[in-house]
């Protein structure tokens, strides 16, 4: 008879994927030791993952979409920023592997619900396309990773941990203020062809796609391909 999935045993190599990141990170992470800890067999995480790529990249997609799950549930910017810090530091382990090499492929190329329902709210909020406001979501990013790693590899508890959330929520609501109070839309250094957060279509080196798309606007008898 044919073997029907078993969910609790993909969930449980995945959680033992998690721990073992977390220990040593990529040196600990091994297909033997990933079975040993879910309590199967090397062949049977084989049968269901290729290698270790595909459970990180397991790993990022189940993560990815518990944290947008989460957030969707959210109704003001304010409450998604706390979301996501709690959400953060009750999976510390699957975060960080989460953002491991997050600008690099294949992650880079991998959809970003979370950051893409940010852009959505504050399009929302300030007007305009969710496109227009990436620069104010990597900043706004930067500063809700930024808390939620200090906590985490700070081990922040009691008072301090409360106190530096409610700080980066109040951070993160006094950008938002300010940037709908601006009559004036930034000029910033932005490359339009760098894109984040849209699945095949991200890409963070903007001089090499400018490169190659002049390239291919000259005459096929001058241009040059960049190895």
């Amino acid at each position: 008879m044919p073997r029907h999935p078993d969910p609790e045993l993909e969930e449980r190599i995945l959680d033992a994927a998690c721990r073992l990141w977390a220990r040593g990170g990529a040196k600990s992470l091994t297909m033997r030791a990933v079975a040993k800890t879910a309590g199967t067999t090397t062949p049977t995480v084989y049968e269901r993952y290729h290698n270790r790529a595909y459970i990180l990249r397991s790993l990022r997609s189940q993560t990815r979409l518990e944290l947008f799950k989460k957030l969707s549930r959210t109704r003001t910017l304010a409450q998604a920023c706390e979301c996501y810090l709690n959400f953060a530091l009750r999976h510390p382990h699957a975060y960080e592997v989460l953002f491991d090499s997050v600008a690099q492929p294949p992650s880079l190329h991998e959809p970003w619900p979370s950051f893409n329902l940010f852009r959505y709210r504050l399009s929302q909020r300030l007007g305009g396309d969710p496109r227009d406001h990436t620069r104010l979501m990597l900043a706004l990013w930067s500063l809700m990773h930024g808390t939620a790693m200090l906590i985490i590899r700070g081990r922040f508890a009691g008072v301090l941990r409360t106190q530096t959330i409610q700080a980066s929520i109040e951070a993160f609501e006094a950008v938002v203020r300010q940037a709908a109070r601006s009559k004036t839309k930034p000029q910033p250094r932005w490359p339009a062809n760098l894109i984040l957060g849209e699945g095949a279509h991200s890409r963070v080196n903007a001089d090499a796609a400018g490169r190659s798309r002049k390239s291919r606007s000259k005459p096929p008898a001058k241009s040059r391909r960049r190895r």
